[in-house]
């Protein structure tokens, strides 16, 4: 048992903060007040925590961490951020249900996870090895729908046929029924591109047959046809009787900057008839496979791997262009596969977007890239420092909200995490909020953040001062009673 005294509260469900002491032992958290330190015996471990915050465990709503959890299972690009909980299998991208043929092929984007990492065809077994793992973080899953065409498919160039989708259909609803998290697609994505509304909404369905799940999307488009996009995922969701939550929303692309008032209006306009959420990173830059259509002459890319020249790896592609005497869409076809920071949007939409009531924090991080975009160790850090201790465009209880409560009651956790309160898991964050700052810039991706005092999940201490201490991440399930929608108050 531990007594974490003289904090400054932040409990991330929007009220206002205030100084305080907060119990808790590996059972969850056991009582909040002014002053404990009275009320408890010579055995509990007492800390002091003046000037520092305290707040519930961030959850990470977007991530690929699906294979870093078993084959980094100390996690510490998020550890060290703050998160205590990730949501992995996004973007159509899940290890679930695929198991490789030795000679089979790994299209983009499914090789933004290891090939040897394919090899649960059930949820259950990928469930096991993740509890075998014994990972520093929580973890929810979702199923990818690129996954289960290329699991069900033999050529992914067309639309599923009856039995094909049929077969994917069984094997979301088994998936479902072992515990994961939900369903999400990647239709920007050649894989699943052809995969026309019909499908998708079949699919859509047997998620909405299992109490809680939800629906993200990396949407079809996220450039010129932004809000027709929109449209499809939302009208997929709605007609399925399923929750949407909108991945890492942007307007891609000079051609698009703006366009986030336009996309935040339709949303709005949605959100009034359906449960509808979404996600943001706080950047300037995605970060994806490399694609030739995305090179645009206007748009920066610096390169995070190749697989046929990988000491290209942190260049950008109009100076390796530029040294081989090509253009860069010549480069890029030279440099496949790989990945690569595209500086697609603008610091106007960011804002707008991060700001939204709608809007929550995921980081979209690329573990396996050799010189990943800097948001895989830095992006919730960025929330505190950036955007809300130095810009002021968040306050410092909204920040926590949209990196906690606000995701824990998106994705059906909010009865036991992501707010402090007794009852619920001691996934807990103490941190400088004078200090905290993200310290992972592109030049030098992987260095963790300054500020982070103390992390624990499930009640035991996992990391103190930088360091890792135990691993207590637990395999999580969304609640039966999930609350609708996301918290615009």
């Amino acid at each position: 048992m531990q007594l974490l005294r003289g904090a400054l509260i932040v409990d991330g469900v929007l009220s206002p903060a205030w100084t305080g002491d907060l119990l808790f032992d590996a059972s969850g958290i056991l009582e909040i007040g002014p002053d404990l330190s009275g009320r408890v015996g010579s055995h509990v471990s007492v800390r002091d925590c003046q000037g520092l915050a305290l707040a519930p465990g961030f959850i990470d709503v977007h991530t690929h961490d699906d294979a870093a959890l078993l084959l980094d299972p100390a996690m510490r690009p998020k550890l060290s951020q703050g998160v205590t909980t990730v949501v992995v299998g996004n973007c159509g991208i899940s290890l679930v249900p695929l198991r490789l043929a030795p000679d089979q092929a790994l299209p983009p984007p499914l090789n933004l996870l290891p090939a040897e990492a394919y090899r649960y065809a059930r949820f259950a077994d990928y469930r096991a090895a993740l509890e075998a793992a014994q990972p520093a973080v929580n973890v929810l899953a979702l199923v990818g729908h690129t996954a289960l065409r290329a699991a069900c498919m033999p050529e992914l160039d067309r639309p599923a046929r009856p039995a094909e989708l049929a077969a994917m259909c069984a094997l979301l609803d088994q998936a479902l029924a072992e515990g994961a998290g939900g369903l999400s697609s990647g239709t920007f994505y050649a894989p699943a591109a052809a995969a026309p509304p019909e499908e998708l909404l079949a699919l859509a369905r047997v998620a909405a047959r299992h109490s809680g799940r939800i629906y993200a999307t990396h949407l079809r488009d996220e450039m010129a046809g932004v809000l027709a996009a929109i449209e499809e995922a939302a009208d997929t969701a709605h007609q399925a009787g399923l929750p949407l939550q909108i991945s890492h929303h942007k307007c891609a692309g000079h051609r698009q900057w703006g366009r986030a008032i336009e996309t935040l209006a339709l949303i709005e306009r949605l959100a009034r008839r359906q449960d509808l959420g979404l996600d943001v990173y706080p950047y300037l830059a995605g970060s994806t496979v490399l694609r030739e259509d995305l090179v645009d002459g206007h748009t920066p890319i610096r390169l995070t791997w190749s697989a046929p020249h990988p000491e290209r790896s942190g260049q950008w592609l109009a100076e390796v262009a530029s040294e081989w005497g090509v253009t860069e869409v010549e480069a890029c076809r030279r440099l496949q596969p790989g990945g690569a920071c595209y500086f697609q949007m603008c610091e106007d939409d960011v804002d707008r977007i991060l700001a939204h009531p709608l809007a929550m924090i995921g980081s979209d991080g690329l573990p396996h890239d050799r010189q990943p975009h800097p948001r895989l160790w830095g992006a919730f850090p960025r929330v505190l420092a950036h955007y809300s201790r130095e810009r002021g465009l968040l306050s410092l209880e909204r920040a926590v909200h949209k990196m906690s409560g606000q995701s824990a009651q998106r994705f059906g956790l909010l009865h036991e995490r992501g707010q402090l309160r007794p009852g619920a898991a001691a996934d807990l964050l103490l941190f400088d909020p004078a200090v905290v700052q993200d310290a992972a810039d592109y030049a030098d991706p992987c260095r963790p953040a300054r500020g982070i005092e103390a992390v624990w999940v499930n009640g035991r201490l996992a990391l103190e001062a930088g360091v890792e201490r135990a691993r207590a991440g637990r395999v999580l399930s969304p609640c039966a009673s999930r609350a609708a929608g996301a918290s615009s108050s």
